[in-house]
């Protein structure tokens, strides 16, 4: 996405971030949310990456907060009959293909993703039919329409592992549409991986230099990174990972601090299990900038507690339910199948 499409998405999502509450709203909005889900037989799914006091809430009232190979898997087998999706537009997609019987609602449709943006279906498809003799593996960060067109889906928990797997049996690799994590799995399996040119806006701004200047002054600090970000920043890393996996290497090491090269919203999860730690943003900008950290995914914090009750309230869910179409859902339902299957398959090994 070109910078100065940046500036633009940032500026229009600016406005509709959700107001800052005071404690006692923020104390009133949460009973009344879980007073909600209860009446609803709802449940709320929240990523890592959403505000703090989603990924609470969720807590609170039985849902569950995770990557979103985890939130697909709570969706799925969650006997509630509505699910509430914090996060962005491709995981409530997700989630109804997967519970294609669950009314699945958003706190708001307008939430995406860049990689989604990014990636239209239709280039998409037509970049397919150019390379015929290739296996198609798509992230999960892509609409439900990509998704149908690909023979695997995979999240940046597996991802290394399932290009592997696919090498080994000898195939040819078509990945979108992140290219730093199609470059990760090309460098760390050693196949063949064709990249379609797409990034995420958060995670494609961070800064080797900034995170070298950063551990020189810290340098009890480990580096945690993401694999969506630029070459250069995974080569300092001290463990890259998905979002649970960092959490799990921030547990497991013995640093006092740590560099942590995500959005910062994962912050939240770190902070609770490791409260004695020390955790601090990756830079995404140089020396003179109003921001050193911008990691915030402008799309995630779009989710809060005032829309969250608000599509809980309206029976008709404020039109913020998704849908997907049903041919889509049952050719996509196929790859995600798959991805389930090998996610399984790696816990029990």
């Amino acid at each position: 996405m070109a910078e100065l499409e940046r500036d633009r998405v940032r500026e229009h999502l600016a406005g509709n971030t959700p107001p800052t509450l005071d404690d006692s709203a923020r104390a009133h909005y949460r009973a009344r949310i879980a007073a909600q889900l209860k009446a609803r037989n709802a449940v709320l799914v929240a990523h890592y990456y959403t505000d703090p006091e989603i990924q609470a809430l969720a807590e609170a009232t039985g849902g569950c907060v995770a990557d979103s190979l985890e939130m697909a898997r709570f969706g799925k087998d969650h006997p509630a009959t509505t699910l509430i999706v914090a996060g962005v537009r491709f995981m409530g997609e997700t989630a109804k293909i997967l519970s294609p019987e669950k009314r699945v609602l958003m706190p708001t449709l307008e939430a995406t993703c860049s990689l989604d943006i990014g990636c239209p279906a239709d280039a998409f498809s037509d970049f397919c039919d150019q390379q015929p003799d290739r296996t198609v593996v798509v992230y999960a960060n892509t609409s439900a329409a990509v998704k149908a067109r690909a023979d695997w889906v995979v999240t940046s928990s597996i991802a290394v592992e399932l290009i592997d797997h696919l090498d080994r049996q000898g195939e040819k690799i078509l990945w979108a549409p992140d290219r730093h994590l199609g470059n990760y799995v090309r460098e760390r399996t050693g196949a063949d991986v064709l990249c379609w040119d797409g990034e995420c806006i958060v995670h494609d701004e961070f800064k080797a230099q900034g995170i070298l200047d950063l551990k020189a002054l810290h340098p009890e600090a480990a580096v945690l990174v993401h694999p969506e970000s630029p070459a250069s920043v995974v080569e300092i890393a001290d463990v890259v990972g998905s979002t649970s996996q960092l959490i799990v290497a921030a547990q497991k090491l013995d640093n006092p601090s740590f560099i942590v090269a995500t959005d910062r919203g994962i912050f939240y999860k770190m902070q609770q299990l490791m409260p004695g730690k020390t955790f601090m943003a990756a830079p995404t900008a140089g020396n003179g900038a109003t921001c050193r950290s911008c990691a915030n995914c402008p799309w995630m914090a779009m989710n809060g507690l005032e829309n969250t009750l608000a599509v809980l309230e309206d029976a008709n869910g404020c039109g913020q339910e998704i849908h997907v179409d049903a041919a889509i859902a049952a050719r996509a339902l196929v790859p995600l199948d798959r991805m389930l299957e090998f996610g399984a398959e790696l816990k029990r090994r």
